[in-house]
């Protein structure tokens, strides 16, 4: 695989075709290479991962002309939220375009921290899906059976994107935390949509690691010394595990802090509040004493949001560094594509757990998870518009007004960094599918592709993230591009011509 997120030719070589060759192991000569298999009258081969996304280079059709009964396919293939759907198509064409039964095992858990994989099992023949694990579970492996006979055995339900979302993270956020030798999360909440879908992952990833593995066995897993001695030992753990702070300026609401103080309340998380004033005001003062004037919201808009963001950092930093515990930040992906975050800021942390997901999905998802995970404590946040709470209160700052509708953000990032359509491109798509005015549409365009240029240098020094959706916007790992470039000028001048 080479493309994505996926590098493996800097370790790998593809294996020549027919190729076989001998060396000796143990005293013994051993064949190597392009091989099939017998056991109790099967005859059975290998495609490997990749293999079957190959179209007619694959092995599958040199195994068909060797007339084998089944073909596995053991992949490390990174988990995507429905991409589960695209599997169980190439799983039923490989059993019928081969002709024998087709059975795919996946790897399972974050092994090496951005990628999740989801454990994902599934047996096929003459075109029909005939066995199918549940995914993306807390234990080290699964073991699934099933009989070679050409009839519907045991298959679990294909879950919607927003469980798979819960499942997928809480899992990834589980081995990292075991992973690194960390004793738990830290999290600066706001009380926004953010910081709140990761509290209620970490939350859910006690949840389910508990009643998966049962309490003794998620203990033992995640390190924990003192097994819970309350009534309620998912509280308590989330107490040790999670621990919370709102960070308050004068320009913070009630709103927000009730937010924050009522959900982490509702899932047992440690919750701490205090007010950074003092210090952005040490800050802004000596400032102003070395460059002789007074700053203004008028003048040094940036600035003054952008000390406030900082100041939070490295009291957040102080206690995860007394908890041994990991810093979450909480940057999603539409922020990561437009640079809406400051560097050294909100973006300090030790892992990003959204950041390869896009906050109109996230929007969405947490008005799901109010009522189907049983989460009131979300009841609060989803009654408020998202905000950086950075100016003054008077100056009525919303994220959509500062940016743009995170719908439309979505549509542009879709065709833009997904599909790598130019700014010309995008205009004429989206200007028949979506109900703007043609300005209005323009201006948006412009200032995706403006800011998206001018912010590579934030990307390249966000915290690691999961990959979850379908594409991110990660340097490292799917997606590079330019820290200086022309940003788009003479693509977006076009626009003005139209």
């Amino acid at each position: 695989a080479i493309d994505g997120v996926h590098y493996e030719f800097r370790w790998f070589t593809p294996w020549p075709a027919n190729e076989v060759i001998e060396f000796e192991f143990l005293a013994q000569r051993v064949p190597l290479g392009d091989l099939t298999f017998h056991h109790k009258n099967i005859h059975y081969g290998f495609e490997i991962c990749e293999d079957a996304w190959r179209g007619k280079l694959r092995p599958g059709y040199r195994l068909c002309d060797r007339k084998v009964d089944l073909i596995f396919n053991p992949s490390a293939s990174h988990f995507a939220m429905g991409k589960t759907y695209l599997r169980k198509e190439l799983v039923e064409e490989s059993s019928a375009t081969f002709d024998c039964f087709y059975c795919y095992a996946n790897l399972l858990g974050n092994e090496s921290g951005r990628m999740i994989f989801d454990g994902e099992v599934m047996l096929a023949k003459s075109g029909k899906l005939l066995a199918k694990n549940k995914l993306l579970s807390f234990k080290d492996f699964q073991v699934c059976s099933f009989y070679l006979e050409p009839k519907v055995q045991e298959i679990a339900p294909i879950s919607s994107k927003n469980e798979e979302f819960v499942q997928a993270s809480s899992l990834a956020l589980f081995d990292y935390m075991r992973k690194s030798r960390s004793s738990g999360f830290v999290l600066s909440l706001s009380g926004g949509a953010d910081s709140s879908t990761i509290a209620i992952l970490v939350a859910e990833m006690v949840k389910r690691g508990i009643d998966e593995l049962g309490l003794d066995d998620f203990c033992k897993k995640a390190g924990i010394q003192n097994l819970p001695t309350s009534g309620n030992p998912e509280k308590e753990l989330m107490s040790k595990l999670l621990t919370t702070a709102y960070q308050g300026t004068r320009n913070s609401s009630e709103d927000t802090f009730a937010s924050a103080n009522s959900l982490a309340e509702s899932i047992g998380a440690t919750f701490y509040r205090w007010d950074i004033d003092e210090e952005v005001d040490s800050y802004t003062t000596k400032i102003e004493k070395a460059i002789g004037r007074k700053l203004t919201w008028e003048q040094d808009d940036i600035t003054l949001q952008n000390i406030q963001a900082r100041t939070r950092s490295p009291i957040i930093w102080m206690l995860a560094n007394l908890n041994n515990a990991l810093l979450l930040t909480t940057s999603n992906r539409s922020e990561g594509d437009v640079g809406y975050a400051t560097m050294d800021g909100d973006t300090s942390g030790s892992i990003s757990p959204i950041a390869a997901v896009d906050k109109y999905f996230i929007l969405n998802w947490l008005s799901w998870a109010e009522k189907n995970l049983d989460r009131p404590g979300l009841a609060k946040v989803n009654s408020l518009q998202p905000s950086a709470e950075l100016r003054p209160i008077e100056r009525t700052q919303t994220d959509e007004k500062d940016l743009m509708p995170y719908s439309v953000i979505v549509e542009i990032e879709k065709l833009a960094i997904r599909d790598r359509r130019s700014p010309m491109d995008v205009y004429l798509i989206l200007s028949e599918e979506l109900e703007l005015e043609s300005a209005t549409l323009k201006g948006y365009i412009k200032k995706f592709f403006q800011l998206w240029s001018r912010n590579q240098w934030k990307r390249e020094r966000l915290a690691p993230s999961f990959h979850l959706d379908e594409f991110n916007v990660d340097p490292k790992t799917w997606y590079r591009f330019p820290i200086l470039s022309g940003g788009f000028a003479e693509e977006l001048a076009q626009l003005d011509q139209l």
